[in-house]
This record gives structure tokens, sequence and C-alpha cells, in this order.
């Protein structure tokens, strides 16, 4: 049995994070995606979400499998919201970003444990709400929140650059425990 646990990422990780953030990257083109398809996230990003102590890495035997980027604050991406309406407007929240499991571990529903054990972090802080927003042509992510729990809320627009503005629009979900 494998060793499999979840640790906020260092700068040694960065090499590793990238090549998995990468791969996620060449996974959604190949979808027709173009979310993640004009340099973001990038190393700087990742540089920031670590230095932040907001970046997370899921360990299996002693290899990082994946990463993720956790933020606890009010999102301005989230303020304007089409075609529904968040559930839960007045308690702090934990968005999960840029969460990617690496190729050599696809296949064995890491996904769901790292989510699993980044909620649960956040739980045992005192947070109820959670939220999670993704591009409509990545099924993977769609999956992954609604097998979890999440409640699709509407759409939400980023500020990640694109060519056209509906690019920019992501699904918008929604965890309340």
């Amino acid at each position: 049995m494998s060793l499999k646990y979840v640790k906020r990422a260092t700068h040694e990780q960065l090499p590793a994070i990238m090549a998995i953030i990468d791969n996620a990257k060449a996974m959604l083109k190949a979808d027709g995606s173009p979310q993640w398809q004009d340099g973001y996230p990038d190393e700087a990003t990742l540089r920031r979400d670590i230095a932040a102590q907001n970046c997370w890495v899921l360990i299996v035997d002693g290899q990082v499998a994946g990463t993720a980027t956790t933020i606890v604050a009010d999102d301005a991406n989230y303020h304007d919201i089409t075609g529904g309406h968040w559930e839960n407007t007045v308690d702090p929240y934990m968005t999960i970003h840029r969460i990617a499991i690496g190729p050599d571990f696809a296949g064995q529903h890491l996904s769901s444990l790292f989510l699993s054990n980044l909620v649960s972090q956040y739980y045992q802080q005192g947070i109820r709400n959670f939220r999670i927003d993704t591009h409509a042509m990545n099924q993977r992510m769609q999956g992954l929140a609604t097998s979890f729990g999440y409640q699709h809320r509407g759409k939400v627009y980023v500020d990640e650059p694109a060519e056209n503005h509906e690019d920019n629009a992501r699904l918008a979900y929604e965890l309340n425990l």
C-alpha cells in the first residue's frame, strides 16, 4: 500500500509542480479548451502561491503527485455571478485553484483524495463554504466537483488574459458543509 498525504508546497518542489501544470495545460489543449493556454499559470504565479503558503502538494510514495492552490479570501471574480447565485454569501469561503494530478498518477482517483484532504484541512479551521470554478470545456474538473457534492451555481468571469471574453467564463461551484 502506498503512502499518500497532503502538505504545503516548498520552492524545492516547484520543478515537479510545473511539470504537472504543464501536463495539465497539454491535456486541456488536447481537449480543445482555451483554459490555461496563454501561459497562465506560470512559474511566477506558483512561486507566489508557495511564498504565500497557498500551494499544496499531494505526495504519493515520496513523489509530488498533484498540486493545488487554496485561498481563503473574498475573490473579486466571484462578486458577479450570472445564471444563478451563491447559496452562502455571508461566511468566509475557501477557493481551490490550479488543481492538477501528474500523468504518472492518472487513473488512481487521487484528485478525489486530494480534494477531500484540502477541504478537511480548512474544515478543521472552521471554514464551511468552499468554491471552485472551471471552464465549460473542462469536463474532468466538472466531474470532480459534482462527484464531491459541489453544486453548480452559475457563471463567473475570471481576469485571466484571453482573446475572447467568453474564454474567461467559468462554471461556478459551491459546497456548503
